[in-house]
């Protein structure tokens, strides 16, 4: 039961070497309201598609890894109406026992790509090193050091520690890529500025230092980091503002743990009047497409 189940076109589009981009379910079940989430699903789902990759959702079904899911599967995650776990690496085995659904993070997605043979991911944002004096790291960071996927994101999340979040990927060797940028996004705002060692500025560029990376034996994630689009970036002044009433609140109220991320990104969407929500889907969306794009690359290299 435990065994990874692929939709169909997954399974063709894998067994025939066309590139898949693998997709996290998170975003569905816990990052945005019901029916955005849903409509957003489909929406990331038909940009792989019309960049020529397939789009492979990842998540667990009634106790069964799924990688590519249905319309229906989509929904029952999204709707509200089932519960969902959210998935991490510590999580596989008592959702598969539980016969569970669950919703994907960044590792969890990264492990059962991997698993696929999947080597593209598009996400939002990845997890980091959290603000304060505890040194509270996301699962996201330590799954990036030993599992080679690429994942293409907008940074890690603004409400983050991002000097120290970038200092760990450097530190445990993971390749932090800028796309068409020298300076580490922040996920609402396009810099952090904090400078990058590496830079692509094409899809095939970025895909040929993936390969060369994996091609040396080394055997971690890629970070390929792309800038909000420009239209939908925010003032960084008010972010932070923001984010600062965010975190009281949460210290206020005692959230802690894996509730703190939720509640700061749920705060941020109702203090901005909506501006982080039109932002987080813009990235999405165009993450999805370089992650295509860079997909297709890296197939044009196996077959090259």
């Amino acid at each position: 039961m435990s065994q990874l189940k692929f939709a169909p076109e997954v399974a063709e589009a894998l067994h025939e070497g066309r590139p898949v981009v693998a997709l996290e379910s998170t975003v569905i079940s816990h990052g945005l309201p019901w029916p955005e989430n849903l409509a957003l699903a489909a929406k990331l789902e038909g940009l792989v598609r019309e960049h020529g990759a397939t789009p492979a959702t990842i998540a667990i079904i009634a106790g069964q890894p799924k990688v590519g899911l249905s319309a229906n599967e989509l929904e029952q995650l999204a709707d509200g109406k089932t519960p969902v776990m959210k998935i991490s690496r510590r999580d596989f085995g008592v959702a598969i026992a539980r016969k569970a659904y669950g919703a994907t993070t960044v590792a969890a997605t990264m492990i059962m790509a991997h698993k696929a043979g999947i080597a593209v991911f598009a996400t939002g944002g990845i997890g980091g090193v959290h603000l304060g004096a505890a040194m509270d790291i996301s699962a996201d960071l330590p799954e990036l050091s030993q599992t080679p996927v690429a994942v293409v994101c907008a940074g890690a999340k603004s409400i983050l520690d991002l000097p120290r979040t970038l200092e760990w990927l450097e530190t445990f060797g993971v390749p932090v890529i800028g796309y068409r940028t020298s300076e580490f996004p922040a996920f609402y705002i396009p810099s952090s500025g904090l400078k990058l060692e590496a830079r692509a500025d094409s899809p095939t560029e970025a895909a040929a230092m993936i390969d060369a990376h994996w091609g040396f034996g080394l055997q971690s994630g890629v970070l390929v980091t792309v800038p909000v689009p420009t239209e939908s970036a925010m003032d960084a002044d008010k972010v932070q503002r923001d984010i600062a009433q965010a975190l009281h609140e949460a210290d206020t109220q005692k959230i802690s743990g894996k509730e703190t991320t939720p509640f700061l990104l749920g705060r941020l969407v109702e203090i901005s009047g909506g501006e982080t929500l039109r932002a987080n889907l813009a990235l999405l969306e165009q993450n999805a497409v370089v992650a295509a794009q860079i997909a297709v690359e890296l197939a044009n290299r196996k077959t090259g």
